[in-house]
């Protein structure tokens, strides 16, 4: 029988015909593919005739189209539902992909003739996308080892393919620790948990097998808990278990997977001529260096601890009120501050939750794109690979623009988190290519027969992956290697987090947070104290991210730590991190850092973005409003459709006419002095 994933797709768009496909048929497709590419490979460089632009850069292009169907597939289904098999074959694909990578860029034959149209650029013709993509492919060749040889040649491709190795497991190991623990609730320990904590654990305990109601370490599940139980001990439990991920001792440990990342990172930046990880890294980011980095952290960091301090003052205060002496504990935090935040902002979860139903807020986020971009969502009939994952065709004007994927409740199979990934991306290299484009969240699933309902910051969470979607819907470049997300690390996260703002336009949750019973509209009292509340405890989740990124630059800059989690005690130590509060994502579980090269060195980027994001809304509202429909055309012009076609300062300058500083974060923070 002919492997469905090395077949053409005679489904609605092409989509993967996933309940055709075994989990028998990933590795042959995988393999078939990877020989394909390495032939479309050595013929560009085994090529006689003269290097040109269409027979080199537009063939590399081209040259691993299959392998990125099979793989698109594959990693569409390994993260968000991973069984034992799928996690073997990740483990098994990683050192071939690093060793494919590496046999590609440090191919002398095939540099030399992308050299060669690097020195002689000037004589091609080409258009203002072709010399990016030029720029970017030979600065991609050098930066991965092109121009090494001998020995050094060889230990770079054995670096990386053992750092490929480490990533895999260091996000299986999360991915297990999370799965396997639980803790199980009797009835008593229910009391004071609203009804939607309720409801959410024992659709956990089902899920698990057990006897009754559950705590996980689904965020979903284990935040409100944090939040609304009376029990300090239970809180104290759940909360330990939460940090203790990826640092339990055996085989799931991460702790030796994070030292030994660190050391190769440095030996790999080295080996390329940087003094160390975090120069190589920062290099092609808008940022450019350490330095700058830091610089925009303690900026932040500084009026973020104060506010936090002044916090932790009340909060503990409020503790000792109840009988409770000693010192503010992290597993405290949220129950205090939500008790707080009710008593100060007159605002309750449990009474807010029943407004934010994820149904309601999906339509929000497609009604935000229809009036900003012209963009209509049709649910789509089609075989996806989880009961849970649906499906919308994405039109504009009656014309085709994607497919959208959204998958949203959490379960054991699923890595923590959430995420845009696309499946396929946009490119017009031989014809139209629309993206297939998916949003993953793990948002606790209700009852049968009840509507899912979403706390704010899940809110705020749908809609930031969704600001990465439509980055990846809407690009509009001819070269996939450009296309959608493309684009510098610290400017990634600009539209996602933009995209975030409307839902904070009071007109959008007039319109569409209605309670999941009456279905009245949110009363305005509410709303108003609802957008009112938008900074209360914002010293805490600034600190706590901060922190994160301070590790993570520390970890990258000058000689690796032979042991982080003694090196993670230092920075904190350094900047006097509240004892209350803990890193956002703690060294053995911090998947960004450690399940690739992606965000190490680089988890800064959500605040550089945030100085953009905070600037680029600010646009909006010096105009004609949220909905500007200039200032709409303008965003989709310069950023949304042109992925990593020019320099990402260039396109933000475009877009607003400047670069910002950090004010408008802290002031959206409420940070400002």
């Amino acid at each position: 029988m002919t492997n469905p994933l090395l077949s053409d797709w005679d489904t609605p768009f092409q989509i993967a015909p996933y309940a055709d496909i075994s989990d028998e048929d990933f590795a042959p497709a995988f393999e078939a593919a990877l020989d394909e590419a390495r032939a479309n490979i050595a013929a560009i460089a085994d090529s006689g005739d003269a290097p040109t632009f269409a027979n080199t850069i537009e063939a590399l292009e081209r040259a691993d189209k299959l392998l990125g169907k099979v793989l698109g597939t594959f990693y569409s289904v390994a993260g968000a539902d991973s069984n034992s098999a799928r996690e073997a074959l990740q483990r098994e694909f990683a050192p071939k992909l690093s060793a494919y990578s590496s046999e590609i860029t440090m191919n002398e034959k095939l540099f030399a003739r992308i050299d060669a149209l690097w020195e002689g650029q000037d004589a091609l013709d080409l258009t203002d996308e072709q010399e990016r993509v030029l720029y970017l492919t030979h600065r991609s060749f050098v930066r991965s080892g092109a121009k090494l040889q001998g020995a050094e040649a060889d230990r770079l491709k054995e670096v990386k393919s053992r750092l490929a190795v480490l990533g895999t497991e260091f996000t299986q190991n999360l991915l297990a620790d999370e799965r396997e623990w639980f803790m199980e609730l009797t009835e008593a320990d229910l009391e004071g948990l609203p009804d939607f904590v309720v409801t959410a654990a024992r659709a956990a305990g089902e899920e698990k097998g057990a006897k009754g109601p559950v705590v996980t370490l689904s965020r979903s599940i284990i935040t409100p808990f944090l939040q609304f139980s009376p029990r300090r001990d239970l809180r104290e439990k759940a909360y330990r278990a939460w940090v203790a991920r990826g640092a339990n001792g055996g085989d799931t440990d991460n702790r030796g997977i994070a030292a030994e990342t660190l050391a190769l990172r440095e030996e790999r930046a080295k080996l390329l001529g940087y003094k160390d990880f975090a120069s190589f890294k920062l290099e092609t980011e808008m940022a450019k260096n350490p330095d700058r980095v830091r610089e925009l952290l303690m900026q932040v960091w500084e009026p973020a601890k104060a506010a936090a301090d002044r916090d932790a003052e009340v909060l503990e205060e409020r503790m000792h009120a109840d009988g409770i002496n000693g010192r503010l504990e992290p597993w405290d935090w949220h129950y205090y501050s939500e008790a707080r935040r009710k008593a100060d902002h007159d605002l309750d979860e449990a009474e807010l939750k029943p407004y934010l139903q994820l149904d309601r807020m999906i339509e929000a986020q497609f009604d935000c794109a229809n009036r900003l971009f012209g963009l209509e969502f049709t649910p789509l009939e089609a075989s996806l690979y989880h009961p849970d994952v649906r499906a919308w065709e994405v039109t504009r004007g009656g014309e085709h623009i994607a497919v959208f994927m959204g998958d949203y409740f959490a379960r054991g199979s699923k890595r923590s988190g959430a995420w845009c990934s696309a499946s396929r991306s946009q490119n017009r290299l031989d014809g139209e290519e629309r993206p297939i484009v998916h949003n993953v969240c793990n948002f606790a699933k209700p009852a049968k027969g009840k509507p899912a309902l979403l706390s704010y910051d899940d809110a705020r969470t749908l809609f930031h992956e969704f600001g990465h979607a439509l980055h990846q819907m809407l690009s509009n470049v001819t070269y996939e290697s450009i296309s959608g997300t493309s684009v510098a690390r610290d400017f990634v996260e600009l539209p996602s987090q933009l995209y975030e703002h409307w839902l904070e336009v009071p007109e959008v949750l007039q319109k569409y947070a209605t309670h999941a019973e009456t279905g009245e509209p949110m009363p305005k009292d509410m709303l108003d104290r609802l957008l009112k509340a938008a900074t209360y405890n914002m010293g805490f989740q600034t600190v706590e991210y901060v922190a994160s990124a301070l590790v993570d630059l520390s970890f990258h800059e000058g000689a690796a730590p032979a042991d982080p989690m003694a090196k993670q005690a230092e920075v904190l130590s350094g900047i006097g991190m509240p004892h209350a509060i803990s890193m956002r994502h703690a060294t053995p579980h911090f998947a960004h850092v450690f399940s690739g090269d992606g965000y190490s060195s680089g988890y800064y980027s959500y605040m550089w973005s945030e100085v953009m994001d905070a600037d680029a809304f600010a646009a909006f509202e010096e105009a004609d409003g949220p909905f500007d429909p200039n200032m709409a055309s303008r965003l989709e012009q310069f950023i949304l459709s042109k992925g990593g076609s020019e320099d990402a300062e260039q396109l933000y300058l475009q877009f607003r006419g400047k670069m910002p500083g950090p004010e408008a974060l802290l002031k959206g923070r409420g940070l400002a002095a």
